[in-house]
């Protein structure tokens, strides 16, 4: 008995459930490495309008993604519950450390295998190819993020539209 359940604990999966513009996401939380207070950031020219710049991060030089701005939706209203969430990303078998901007975090949660759906195809503020699932906790949905193809650098090269905004066209 006591085994079952020790397996059913291990099947579930913990994530950082944050807002970005109006909407509720999660991120896996072995993804996220810290959450700090919004600070200032180095403009970097030339790049790609969601990437809001650089911060020095203990010595480490970290890119800020305005994740509504990735999203196709308006550039982030910094406030005090501002904050930006670093994260680890698997891109082209290269590990990177990127900052997101979040409007606020909320809390971690847990969610059984059973209680993530596939991402629907439709009726999501953004492409379904950024979204990992439907994660449903309580009485409400989560978008769990796919955060390699979200923050998919290559995808943010020069010129480039956010891919939300060529799914619009």
């Amino acid at each position: 008995m006591e085994a079952r359940a020790q397996r059913r604990a291990s099947a579930r999966s913990q994530y950082l459930t944050f807002r970005v513009a109006g909407e509720t996401y999660a991120i896996d939380i072995l993804r996220v490495r810290e959450i700090i207070e919004h600070r200032p950031v180095t403009r970097v020219p030339l790049a790609h309008p969601c990437v809001r710049g650089v911060i020095n991060l203990r010595g480490s030089v970290v890119p800020v993604v305005d994740l509504a701005l990735r999203f196709g939706m308006p550039e982030t209203v910094v406030n005090r519950r501002t904050c930006i969430v670093i994260v680890e990303t698997q891109i082209e078998d290269a590990g990177l450390v990127l900052g997101v901007t979040a409007d606020s975090v909320c809390e971690v949660i847990e969610l059984e295998p059973e209680a993530i759906a596939k991402p629907p195809p439709f009726g999501t503020p953004l492409p379904a190819e950024f979204l990992k699932g439907l994660g449903r906790s309580a009485e409400r949905f989560v978008l769990i993020l796919n955060v390699d193809r979200a923050l998919d650098l290559d995808a943010l090269r020069v010129g480039e539209e956010p891919a939300a905004a060529r799914a619009a066209e």
